[in-house]
């Protein structure tokens, strides 16, 4: 009887949990994300995918389900790397590296052109002259 109420409450949890752990996601990205990414850019190939996310994450037409996703993988390309000892960046980055991917193809028709031009502005990274 009671692994039934309890199986009701973690259904219910998601309808309520999800605007708080957004808002929390949101504020970790907000205040730690570009001084992470800058400070790992040159070492991962996938910086461009992750500043698209962002901007994506920050364009008010982005539907709430795909913030959500990107949020997360926003956030975890921001913590896990805090609790992993040095001998283990290898690590850390090729785990950043699928989900921020996997992340980004699962939502890919909502991250736009715009969204890339901003993160390679932003990044630094010259837009190719047409001849």
């Amino acid at each position: 009887m009671q692994d039934t109420a309890a199986m009701d409450q973690l259904k219910e949890r998601p309808k309520y949990q999800l605007p708080a752990v957004m808002a929390r996601n949101e504020k970790l990205v907000r205040k730690k994300f570009w001084t992470t990414l800058l400070h790992r850019a040159g070492r991962i190939p996938y910086a461009e995918e992750l500043g698209a996310a962002y901007f994506c994450v920050m364009d008010p037409r982005t539907p709430t389900g795909v913030k959500a996703l990107l949020l997360a993988a926003l956030a975890y390309f921001i913590l896990p790397f805090d609790f992993l000892p040095a001998f283990f960046v290898a690590l850390g980055l090729a785990s950043d590296a699928a989900i921020v991917v996997g992340a980004v193809r699962m939502v890919s028709r909502h991250i736009k052109p715009e969204h890339y031009r901003q993160a390679r502005r932003t990044l630094g990274i010259l837009e190719p002259v047409e001849p």
